[in-house]
């Protein structure tokens, strides 16, 4: 069989790891309070505010139970206590769902209005063109949700990319490092995993491809935090690699 279908991570393969680690999530951070003391009148907005605070009431970690105290249990929390509890949720690298919402909300605000633009790596606009323009069918499986994946394609400095994808998955699918979740992601996009190339910077996702029988590439760039590929091909720049050849 040959390869019909490219399938990328984002961060650390066609994105690098500091615009989600030192731009994405202190945007986020920073802009929590504002964000909802703007749009707390919002129908959707102040469900996701009482979805964080009920929440917050069952978090047993000492310091959701510590910051909490501090708060009068009996009268529903201020917008200032809601926004201490999802940075201390950051903090904890907790991806408490209703955060994750409000993230891409304010994600998307910050899109629209051009403040953040997503710095893809310069040889990809036009590996992703390429790949289309020869036939392959591209996808995209990140951590980041589907809408959060499709605002960082739809405003980098090339432009908008979303069109040249034709599937978009997040851990909806399933784990990353999980075998059936790439059985379950070629079903979707009505092949066999061995037609598939999937390229990440992170060896356990890789594992679980490889298991479930797709080709695999290790994204070796630059500002990665582990650039040991393994047993893996590894690959760090996307300018000459046509995904039919043998690697």
């Amino acid at each position: 069989m040959s390869i019909t279908h490219v399938l990328l991570d984002i961060e650390g393969t066609t994105c690098p790891v500091s615009f989600v680690s030192e731009v994405l999530f202190p945007y986020a951070r920073a802009s929590l309070e504002p964000y909802l003391e703007a749009h707390q009148g919002n129908v959707d907005i102040a469900k996701l505010m009482r979805d964080v605070e009920v929440a917050w009431r069952e978090d047993s970690h000492p310091e959701a139970k510590g910051l909490l105290q501090q708060q009068d249990a009996a009268s529903t929390l201020s917008v200032q206590a809601l926004s201490a509890y999802l940075r201390q949720l950051i903090g904890r690298d907790i991806k408490l769902t209703p955060l994750k919402d409000l993230q891409g909300r304010i994600w998307r605000s910050g899109y629209a209005s051009g403040e953040l633009i997503a710095p893809l790596f310069t040889d990809v606009p036009r590996a992703l063109r390429r790949w289309r323009d020869d036939g392959f069918t591209l996808a995209v499986y990140s951590s980041g949700s589907v809408p959060a994946q499709q605002l960082l394609y739809g405003h980098c400095h090339e432009g908008d990319l979303t069109g040249l994808f034709t599937h978009w998955f997040d851990t909806k699918t399933g784990p990353k490092q999980a075998e059936e979740s790439y059985l379950t992601i070629a079903t979707e996009m009505q092949t066999t995993p061995a037609n598939v190339l999937f390229i990440s910077d992170s060896l356990q996702e890789l594992e679980a491809a490889d298991i479930a029988g797709m080709k695999t590439l290790f994204s070796d760039r630059e500002g990665n935090p582990a650039r040991e590929a393994g047993r893996f091909a590894k690959i760090s720049d996307y300018s000459s690699l046509n995904p039919r050849d043998g690697f």
